[in-house]
């Protein structure tokens, strides 16, 4: 690896730096916005507040582009970049911790659920690390890691205990009709109606048995389910990477770049090249030289 390169806020032999690099997160993000709909205030904030009706295409690349900037660019890019989301949420009123609780926990849990679902070899104790991992991404948008579950355990505990809170009121559905039927122009309908249906009724089927009941709509057989998504996700996969991560806003060909070969992602691998010691907690005070 280059020497004296920064390798950003997680690094090459981080949990997050493979799983995020997978085609299948795109999938996994479309999961989130579901399940983030089902929180009423949460979601009422997103209506009122965002650009989700104006310009929703919009809105989904800057969220994909910022969680690939945490990722892959350097310590200082990624600061940088979260200062500027902590300041819009505070102009916009919605840096509330219950909420950016939520919308934490529920992307997280879409990224670890539909990576493993999908085939990726993620042992419980790599789920538990990447859960961890992610206390520094709630950090960055104005969390305390200490109040964010850090393990796949505590992350469904959280679930347990929001889940009285959860509805699938008026601005869900909102979001629901957008996810369903987005708005394109009319070159690209038979694109939506070809793919992405596919694309957002897979994500939507991924979750959970209770997100199903408070939409209102049969849960399908699980098993089908992940059939379904590994059939999909090895469809993405024969896409080669190189081409996948040139397209913009290419965040993990820049680290490649800024780091060297050995940088490059291989969830599929993952971790038989990277023979590790678990790494400390963030939580963890640092040992005193």
């Amino acid at each position: 690896m280059t020497q004296d390169a920064d390798p950003g806020l997680f690094g090459p032999r981080s949990v997050t730096w493979q799983l995020h690099s997978d085609p299948v997160m795109w999938l996994a993000g479309v999961r989130a916005l579901w399940l983030q709909a089902l929180h009423p205030v949460a979601v009422r904030g997103v209506m009122i507040n965002s650009s989700f009706r104006e310009d929703p295409w919009g809105r989904l690349m800057r969220t994909a582009s910022f969680i690939g900037t945490l990722s892959y660019e350097t310590a200082d890019v990624a600061e940088a970049a979260a200062a500027r989301v902590r300041r819009i949420h505070r102009l916009l009123g919605v840096d509330d911790p219950e909420l950016l609780l939520w919308v934490h926990c529920a992307e997280t849990d879409s990224y670890l659920s539909v990576a493993r679902r999908s085939g990726l070899p993620l042992t419980d104790t790599l789920a538990d690390r990447y859960v961890d991992e992610h206390r520094t991404s709630a950090r960055l948008i104005g969390l305390d890691p200490a109040a964010v579950p850090g393990s796949a355990a505590e992350l469904a505990a959280y679930f347990d205990a929001v889940r009285p809170r959860l509805t699938a009121g008026p601005d869900a559905r909102t979001v629901e009709a957008f996810l369903r039927r987005p708005p394109v122009k009319p070159v690209l309908v038979p694109a939506r109606e070809v793919i992405w249906r596919r694309v957002t009724a897979l994500a939507y089927d991924t979750l959970p048995p209770y997100a199903h009941a408070l939409y209102g709509h049969p849960a399908p057989p699980p098993a089908t389910v992940t059939r379904r998504l590994v059939a999909t996700a090895g469809l993405l996969r024969r896409v080669p990477a190189h081409l996948r991560w040139r397209l913009p806003p290419g965040h993990i060909i820049r680290a490649m770049e800024r780091l060297g070969p050995e940088a490059r992602p291989e969830p599929y691998a993952y971790p038989a090249p990277y023979p590790l010691s678990e790494p400390a907690s963030i939580l963890e005070e640092p040992e005193k030289a």
